[in-house]
């Protein structure tokens, strides 16, 4: 039982590895622009966990631990930033290249703005909740600058890939969160959540995890421009 979490961390990078060699992908390739963005990625939201674990939002079962700990958190939940945006940054890498036909620009518009009000609104009505307050206004403040500061011309294909993503990302955050084991590997403090859950899913994780992989890909894609302009 102690290397559930690990194993998790495992599985979920496994296939995206051995597949990132694939000479129709050559996800590898792009290994100089992924690895500053995750690890500047991993230490906003490495942060985040620490204050946040320290303060009683959320907290893990030793059950399900190897007990090593860094920064006082599981060695396994560092290296959650680490191996889930490895997966999703590989998937949208591949869907990148298939997925032509998205939303078109007013479609997109809309639907972006929409996504910026709404997660203000809750952030503001859930002020007395932080984890539902800090994701909501956190992710309303990411798209806002992504799309008027920015203007990022890859956000329609993002809501699109992302909505993909969240197939696996019921299977993996349910087992975190609880879905077929006796305790959940990560435990919430049920007075910081709106209360809504998908199977034992906080529906804030939903967004919590939107937010890291989009975080993630701006990097990511900017690394790969700034590697793009020094080689012309």
């Amino acid at each position: 039982m102690k290397y559930t979490y690990l194993l998790i961390d495992f599985f979920t990078i496994i296939v995206p590895f051995i597949f990132s060699f694939h000479p129709k992908l050559n996800f590898y390739k792009t290994w100089k622009a992924f690895f500053p963005a995750v690890i500047l990625t991993g230490l906003i939201f490495i942060l985040w966990d620490v204050y946040f674990t320290s303060i009683g939002v959320w907290g893990f079962s030793q059950q399900y631990l190897i007990g090593t700990k860094l920064w006082n958190l599981p060695i396994e939940e560092i290296l959650f930033f680490f191996c889930i945006p490895y997966a999703c940054v590989f998937t949208y890498h591949c869907l990148d290249i298939f997925i032509q036909k998205t939303l078109n620009q007013k479609q997109e518009h809309a639907l972006t703005l929409s996504f910026i009000i709404c997660f203000a609104l809750v952030g503001f009505f859930a002020h007395d909740k932080i984890y539902t307050m800090v994701t909501f206004f956190g992710l309303s403040f990411i798209l806002l600058l992504a799309k008027y500061l920015l203007r990022i011309s890859w956000l329609a294909k993002f809501y699109v890939i992302y909505g993909v993503l969240l197939l696996p990302f019921v299977i993996v955050n349910g087992l975190l969160t609880g879905t077929g084991l006796e305790n959940p590997v990560v435990w919430y403090n049920e007075a910081e959540i709106l209360g809504f859950r998908i199977l034992t899913i906080p529906v804030e994780d939903v967004f919590y995890g939107m937010g890291l992989i989009f975080i993630n890909l701006l990097l990511y894609k900017y690394f790969i421009a700034l590697a793009e302009r020094k080689s012309i």
